[in-house]
């Protein structure tokens, strides 16, 4: 049975190193100015180091240009794609056509992933955006394990699976959180909110707390759980999903190493025996629990429910 690759969201390079250790397969890095919701920013200089290093261990690393671009940004693309190009990425993940266009120009070797977050519902677009260049579609998150499974079966590019982490439920290019404080006559620098990963809006109705989270790109509220299907890997493996990604956003890279150590124990063992898997899927699963943060719930996200987007 083909193994998925375990892809995982680093918080530095030298963080890239326990991460290969732990048996992740491949990175995604970037540059806020680029890329959205990143768990850490990579500098041009961080960025050749990680491709270097990832490379000299046989791993890969993808380096995200997924953000909103306006046009003041549209002409900076070409120049970006062209270092990446000449560092040796190994992928880029977008979403913006400007970026498939500008790679055609300045990289047009360089493999492209398709990366919304919330259009990638069915194959007929992952497969038009592959007659476009790309190689991979990433799915939206908010659909479920028999439309997954179905879109692999028709897909005519790779297709990559979000299965552990927050997600994010809403954006706005704005601010808010700074903007509010300088409202209130309050100095706080609002630069990457890894830094100020307490806070939160408080929902009492519901009693959930959804993580707020700023970056260059904006403002972002995230779910008040985490996915995690560690313990459900052997449908989405025996599919052929390509890629199965942690997302370490507003996490420790303590807690990021051990989930990818999990995880991959739990893909090895699936893959190599699936009965061996149904025995020990529930341990691997209390040991999540174990280190899960006391106000970061575990859910199954959208994989079991009816799709409604």
């Amino acid at each position: 049975m083909k193994k998925p690759e375990l892809l995982v969201t680093p918080k530095s390079v030298q963080h890239i190193e326990e991460l290969i250790s732990a048996g992740a397969d491949a990175f995604v890095i970037g540059e806020q100015r680029y890329g959205l919701r990143l768990p850490a920013e990579f500098s041009r200089e961080d960025v050749k180091q990680a491709i270097q290093l990832a490379h000299s261990h046989g791993k890969k690393v993808y380096v995200a240009m997924n953000a909103i671009f306006h046009n003041d940004r549209v002409t900076e693309l070409d120049e970006y794609l062209s270092f990446l190009n000449e560092v040796q990425a190994d992928a880029v993940i977008y979403g913006d056509p400007a970026v498939l266009m500008a790679a055609k120009a300045a990289a047009p070797k360089m493999k492209l992933h398709w990366n919304t977050e919330t259009t990638a519902t069915n194959w007929y677009t992952c497969n038009y955006w592959g007659r476009k260049g790309s190689k991979r579609a990433v799915l939206a998150r908010e659909i479920n394990m028999d439309a997954i499974i179905e879109i692999k079966e028709h897909a005519e590019v790779e297709i990559e699976v979000q299965v552990h982490g927050m997600t994010a439920m809403f954006q706005s290019k704005r601010s808010l959180l700074g903007n509010y404080y300088e409202y209130q006559g309050k100095a706080l620098k609002v630069e990457n909110r890894t830094q100020e990963d307490n806070m939160f809006l408080h929902d009492k109705e519901r009693e959930n707390k959804y993580p707020i989270f700023e970056d260059e790109n904006g403002t972002h509220i995230m779910s008040p759980n985490d996915i995690c299907i560690i313990d459900e890997l052997q449908e989405l493996i025996e599919a052929g999903i390509d890629s199965f990604k942690i997302d370490g956003i507003l996490k420790s890279e303590e807690y990021i190493t051990t989930i990818t150590g999990l995880y991959r124990k739990a893909i090895d063992i699936c893959s190599k025996d699936p009965d061996e898997y149904e025995d020990i899927k529930d341990e691997l699963l209390q040991q999540v629990e174990e280190i899960q943060p006391a106000n970061r719930s575990l859910d199954t996200g959208f994989f079991f429910k009816e799709t409604v987007y």
